[in-house]
């Protein structure tokens, strides 16, 4: 008998596979009652409790069935008869064997060897995460430059958080990080620092310092650990997505009670979804969970519970059907609003910019939707700087620029791309110094603002793009096309 064969004939190898079973209709019904939860109510803190909880309960039940199916009174024997077929009268009177039933109980146990390699195979990818984050912090880092860890004690203590944290440059992440628990420090990327706006660093550096007061970092550690134990169960996968998806939720929600500014705190997020970085499971980042899903929160945060706008719905359907009954007279229908198509939309505002003459006609002579796929799956593909890439980093880029216009330069009436400080942001990003008056020039007495980019390709070096604001309504207009030879500088909309 091989040493396999004789792990699965012991007690506890029936027990766990048992346990194993019985762990997937339970995880299910865990699964299913947070799903019904998370129907019902949209606070991050509660559905993250109730996630945690969730995985608590699948963690249980299968300890629970462990123990239960564990035969823990080893230590008296016990006789077990063994029946002694009888010996046949002659060799022509052999009756045939029974067949051979399948039994689950024999098969369970095999789960038991292959369920331990998981777990350790999980647990040292865990552990080797574990000491990534450890040398995060020690290999390559600097002190922050003044005024930002004095700026960060201001910050840690507007949020009550008494533990001392320190703030190093990293030169090993791309988004700013935290890591350890006992002396938990703030990793922030070389340059991070000087070239973001402060009001949307601090804003970042709120979100990590979140993270240490609600000791996220353990509770992460511990996440981590459970999952190895049941790393089969796809319900045990999902739990932990909605915990880390709520967890930064959570967060996000503390740095908005903090700052006041959603949309500032938005734009932030946004400006960091181009760096990106699949960050150590150890350690926790700003970028964490679906970052879209975050910045789409803030920018429209629901006021009431999940089902508020069934019951509103409810309402409004009987006052309408009530109206529509006391009400004879006929009235004429109104004109259905036309439907944009998303072919139109992703023409006339998502590449309006950047889309040549030639791309143009040749995407308006398309007859089928299959072959617009085609093309705009081919239009961003030419433009990635990495062609074949999983990631392209055009795309990434493209869409932040338009989402930081929208949040930034937005007018009363007018979507913040389509304004003139969005298509010159758009098309060739941020400046490289900017000279505002926001408050009315000294001379003219009108806000202005003064962009100031070291080279622009096909235009020129230190070109200067001034924006005005004569009727003072936040939106600011080009006073003059910057190329001295006369071209559209910036395709209009």
């Amino acid at each position: 008998m091989t040493v396999l064969e004789a792990l699965v004939h012991t007690p506890a190898a029936k027990a766990l596979g048992w346990a194993l079973f019985h762990s997937l209709w339970e995880g299910a019904l865990a699964a299913l009652a947070l799903a019904a939860v998370l129907c019902v109510t949209r606070s991050p803190r509660v559905r993250y409790a109730c996630a945690g909880l969730a995985m608590l309960g699948v963690l249980a039940g299968f300890a629970l069935t462990f123990g239960f199916r564990m035969p823990w009174g080893l230590g008296s024997a016990t006789a077990i008869p063994h029946a002694i077929p009888r010996a046949p009268a002659d060799g022509n009177d052999l009756s045939p064997e029974p067949p051979v039933r399948f039994q689950m109980a024999n098969v369970l146990p095999w789960l038991a060897p292959f369920w331990m390699a998981g777990v350790i195979l999980f647990h040292l990818r865990g552990a080797a995460g574990w000491m990534g984050a450890r040398r995060l912090r020690h290999r390559g880092v600097c002190r922050a430059p003044d005024p930002w860890p004095a700026r960060l004690n201001q910050l840690r203590a507007k949020l009550r958080l008494t533990k001392p944290v320190a703030l190093l440059e990293t030169c090993l992440a791309d988004v700013p990080v935290v890591a350890g628990y006992l002396r938990p420090v703030i990793l922030i990327p070389v340059g991070l620092l000087a070239g973001m706006p402060a009001n949307q660093m601090e804003a970042i550096l709120l979100h990590e310092l979140a993270h240490i007061l609600r000791r996220d970092y353990l509770a992460n550690l511990l996440q981590t650990f459970v999952e190895g134990f049941l790393f089969y169960h796809p319900a045990v996968w999902w739990i932990s997505g909605v915990i880390r998806a709520e967890r930064e939720n959570c967060c996000d929600d503390l740095v908005v009670s903090a700052s006041g500014d959603a949309r500032e705190y938005a734009a932030a997020l946004a400006a960091l979804e181009q760096a990106r970085w699949a960050e150590n499971q150890a350690a926790l980042a700003a970028t964490g969970g679906s970052l879209m899903k975050r910045i789409h929160r803030l920018l429209d945060q629901p006021k009431g519970p999940a089902f508020a706008p069934f019951f509103s719905a409810g309402i409004l359907t009987i006052a309408v059907a009530g109206a529509l009954a006391a009400w004879q007279a006929s009235v004429p229908a109104p004109a259905p609003q036309p439907k944009v198509s998303p072919y139109t939309k992703w023409l006339e505002e998502d590449a309006v910019y950047i889309i040549n003459d030639r791309e143009r006609a040749a995407f308006l002579g398309l007859q089928t939707d299959s072959e617009r796929v085609h093309f705009i799956q081919q239009f961003w593909e030419r433009r990635n700087p990495a062609p074949g890439s999983r990631e392209n980093a055009f795309l990434v880029e493209h869409y932040r620029r338009i989402a930081f216009a929208n949040s930034h330069f937005a007018g009363s009436s007018t979507p913040g791309w389509k304004t003139d400080r969005g298509r010159i942001y758009i098309v060739y990003g941020p400046p490289d110094e900017i000279e505002s008056h926001l408050f009315g020039a000294p001379a003219t007495n009108v806000p202005t603002e003064q962009w100031l980019y070291h080279t622009i390709k096909g235009i020129g070096t230190n070109v200067i793009v001034e924006f005005e604001d004569k009727a003072k309504t936040g939106d600011f207009r080009m006073t003059e096309d910057p190329d001295k030879k006369g071209a559209t500088f910036v395709r209009q909309p």
